[in-house]
């Protein structure tokens, strides 16, 4: 009933529907009064060079992978008299018969106008504002299109305009409400660094203007549910069928835009095993250096997903022959020229992407803790070395690395608490007399620490008898672990158990009084502590019974404790 009366609302206001273009400037607030106004603004920017339409009898995308939100979002947009599409990386991985992980969606209509269609809708960002349409725990991300510089109505804004501080006037030809207050930074509304770099992108434009500001050719593709068409502009279908990673433009201007698409056809390449076009792969060894110029923030956030994509191994490799591993992890090249240390790294990147392939939790803890440690451990041995404690010693090997590491990739906080503890575990996993192991099995980071010093045994850093002993006793009931600790051959150093001393019974035990008062009198000296027989196996180990008992100095005087606590003998 709300979708009908939505339609028909904006039904009547729709009347005509020139090309969807939106020639929008800086906020999604400055639009005009009627949509037929505003969809003449947006149609003056451009009209599209006539893109490809690609029937399905030609894509064979396969429905059932389309993700039912987001043909519902679709859906609504368009009976709405708005144009929507499913857009990017979602297309390209349903040409390739996979199922996307998630699902853009690309429309002409504004912020404010895809809030109000949806019941749970956020609008969020602010670089460029989006839409979280929300579903369950499912979110579909709505975006206006966007162009790639400034509209011609802010190119000709008044000189008063420009003149104030703080204020932006957007003239009546933009917002068609006489002037609407911008509170944004005045100048262009698309900026640039001297190295190329956008700094402020917040643009609204048509849909073709859309497709041409994206990075490759294979991720400007629009699928459209209803119809089940591709639009492509710029030959991303070819390129998805012949497995070749283009990009869009000039590639060394574009990756002066943004360096961190650098990163992308890297990841690209290796994740969807596709090749990189000669001239999009030329300027990638001169403008790596370029990276140095992005925030940490957003190359931590690319790193993670190179690292995560399930292709991490190859991901890497090639980072490393491209030349672009340098301004994210410095210490790696140290780490792999190492043959202990590249065989580490190559098995935890292998047990992560497996892990992944197979549907299995992982974290970018335990990734990132296995690229960095062997760093720490040379760092910790060094510091044993100069003769400090080992505990001490990790704890400022650890700081040392990642102070490094922060400078260049901002690790999160909450995933460096994590590392170190999973760092910490090492040294306590050694330990394996009396009740440190149980005490380690209720450590929340445990499974974690156990995974990392299997990943150390199987690269030959430890032996592996300590990984296979806490294995069995990981599986062990009560019994089981403590035979597991009774075994002579398992203690730490490799030594025998110490056995336990034995009390010497008292001579009578009528009354029990002989027994309690009683001295050992196999002690020796005063100061011994007395010590109950031990246990039969199985039971709880025994507690100490009697207490301390000190005899008077060798000069006369009385000590003034005694056993039990009695008061000082006369």
């Amino acid at each position: 009933m709300i979708r009908k009366l939505f339609s028909r609302i904006f039904g009547k206001r729709v009347v005509a529907a020139p090309e969807a273009g939106v020639t929008q400037g800086a906020k999604p607030e400055a639009a005009s009064a009627t949509p037929s106004a505003r969809r003449a603004a947006r149609s003056s920017r451009g009209k599209a060079t006539g893109p490809v339409m690609v029937p399905s009898s030609a894509h064979g995308i396969d429905a059932k992978l389309v993700s039912a939100n987001a043909t519902r979002v679709t859906t609504t947009l368009q009976e709405a008299g708005f144009k929507a599409f499913v857009v990017g990386g979602a297309v390209r991985d349903l040409l390739l018969q996979v199922k996307p992980k998630d699902f853009d969606v690309a429309t002409d209509a504004t912020p404010e106008e895809v809030q109000r269609l949806f019941r749970r809708a956020h609008i969020i960002g602010r670089r460029f504002r989006l839409v979280h349409v929300m579903f369950g725990a499912d979110t579909i991300e709505v975006s206006t299109f966007r162009a790639s510089g400034p509209p011609a109505a802010a190119e000709t804004a008044p000189a008063a305009a420009a003149a104030e501080p703080v204020v932006q006037v957007i003239p009546p030809a933009s917002s068609g409400r006489g002037g609407r207050r911008d509170r944004r930074p005045p100048g262009p509304l698309q900026m640039s660094d001297e190295h190329g770099r956008v700094l402020r992108d917040n643009v609204f434009g048509s849909q073709e203007e859309d497709a041409a500001r994206r990075d490759f050719t294979v991720n400007a593709l629009f699928y459209d549910p209803s119809t089940q068409t591709v639009i492509d502009y710029h030959h991303g279908f070819d390129d998805v069928k012949s497995r070749t990673l283009r990009m869009i433009g000039d590639p060394d201007k574009r990756y002066r835009e943004d360096p961190v698409r650098m990163l992308r056809a890297v990841r690209f390449a290796a994740k969807l095993g596709f090749a990189i076009d000669e001239a999009t792969r030329e300027p990638i060894a001169r403008l790596a250096p370029l990276l140095e110029n992005v925030p940490a923030a957003r190359l931590f956030d690319e790193m993670l997903k190179l690292l995560m994509s399930g292709q991490a191994l190859a991901c890497l490799r090639r980072l490393r022959a491209e030349g672009l591993h340098h301004g994210m992890l410095p210490m790696l090249d140290v780490v792999l020229e190492q043959p202990l240390g590249e065989r580490f790294v190559t098995l935890a990147l292998q047990n992560t992407d497996d892990r992944i392939r197979a549907g299995k939790p992982t974290t970018p803890s335990f990734l990132f803790a296995s690229l960095l440690w062997h760093e720490v451990l040379k760092q910790w041995n060094d510091g044993k070395a100069r003769g400090e404690l080992p505990i001490p010693a990790l704890a400022a090997a650890m700081d040392q690395v990642l102070d490094a590491q922060t400078g260049t990739l901002a690790i999160q906080r909450r995933y460096t608490a994590d590392m170190r503890e999973i760092w910490g575990l090492q040294p306590r996993l050694e330990r394996r007399t009396g009740r440190a192991p149980w005490r380690l099995l209720e450590h929340p980071r445990f499974r974690a620490g156990y995974d990392f010093l299997l990943l150390r045994a199987a690269a030959g850093e430890i032996e592996q008898p300590l990984a296979d002993w806490w294995t069995t006793f990981i599986d062990a009931d009560a019994e089981g672990r403590e035979a597991l600790q009774a075994d002579p051959g398992m203690a730490d150093g490799g030594g025998a158990k110490r056995k336990r001393r034995r009390r010497k019974k008292a001579a009578s035990e009528g009354t029990g009084a002989a027994s309690d008062d009683a001295t050992d009198t196999d002690a020796g000296s005063a100061g011994d502590v007395v010590e109950a027989t031990p246990a039969a196996d199985g039971d709880a180990a025994p507690k100490p019974r009697r207490r301390r008992v000190r005899k008077p100095a060798a000069d006369g005087s009385e000590d003034a404790t005694t056993h039990q606590g009695e008061p000082p003998r006369e």
